[in-house]
């Protein structure tokens, strides 16, 4: 293999990323439990949690706590003491870090430096959930968790509406039932696949449309949700400011609201609500 200028071993030290289970303490593997043990420090999103796996592995070496709200903060220490030759390995609550979790910055910085940065392959609530779904695999995107505001969220949402591949999403477990509302108006009526309770004894997988999901989600859903979303389907219809702007016409005079229709047809023909706007005012229709 080819040396890697981000690899350059300095004083011995490494950083280590390794993935955690996402429900299982058997998915734990031999080499994530070696690799914890041979930590001088563990980089852990909460001490707390960590504790837990590392009791179950056997393995009590000194943890730090890195998290969302310090990592940039103590980024800095820790790779000193990589640099140092001493082996931090960062893991967070469950799963990869990384992947809307703490890790990034550790590593951003980490190759800045020439570190050795190495990673332990593991599970992941993404992977786990796209596996699940029964939803195209061959092309996905990740998107973690959508944006907590209203605003923002919906600008986002309609980003992505043209985007034909399967989509990946984290849900937060107190605006799960909001995400999905917010999903429905700007994806409409596609396939999707709602999973929960991942590796757990209770583990579930919902399947259905968006808009059938956010009925039954309504009734509360406990826990951290990963959903799946089918992509944009084949524009099969004319995109152009006239049949838009005529299609939502059409349905508003059927009675749907004006606002409702813009995003239905938004949807439909895979293109963002502003595009649909704009066609509405083009034509004369606004």
């Amino acid at each position: 293999m080819g040396s890697d200028p981000g690899r350059t071993r300095v004083g011995g030290g490494r950083l280590v990323l390794v993935a955690t289970p996402i429900g299982n303490l058997e998915d734990l593997s031999p080499r994530a439990a070696r690799t914890l043990a041979e930590a001088d420090v563990v980089a852990a999103e909460d001490t707390r949690r960590t504790r837990i796996l590392l009791d179950h592995a056997g393995v009590h070496v000194p943890m730090l706590s890195v998290h969302e709200h310090n990592e940039d903060r103590r980024a800095g220490p820790l790779l000193d003491r990589v640099a140092a030759g001493e082996t931090v390995v960062v893991v967070t609550d469950a799963g990869t870090p990384g992947l809307a979790d703490p890790g990034f910055v550790l590593v951003r910085e980490a190759r800045a430096r020439g570190l050795v940065v190495e990673a332990v392959p593991g599970p992941a609530a993404a992977l786990q959930a796209l596996v699940l779904s029964g939803l195209p695999m061959d092309r996905f995107a990740f998107e973690g968790f959508l944006p907590r505001k209203a605003g923002a969220r919906a600008r986002r949402l309609e980003e992505l509406a043209g985007d034909p591949r399967t989509l990946v999403f984290y849900l937060s477990p107190h605006r799960t039932a909001e995400d999905l509302d917010a999903l429905v108006e700007a994806f409409g009526d596609r396939p999707a696949a709602l999973a929960r309770e991942m590796t757990k004894l209770h583990e579930e997988v919902w399947r259905g449309s968006l808009p059938e999901l956010a009925h039954r989600a309504r009734e509360g859903v406990r826990g951290e949700v990963t959903l799946v979303v089918g992509g944009s389907p084949p524009r099969a219809m004319d995109t152009g400011p006239a049949a838009l702007a005529a299609r939502v016409h059409d349905l508003v005079e059927s009675g749907m609201a004006k606002r409702e229709a813009t995003a239905a047809v938004a949807a439909a023909a895979g293109v963002p609500k502003r595009v649909v706007y704009q066609a509405i005012l083009d034509e004369g229709l606004g």
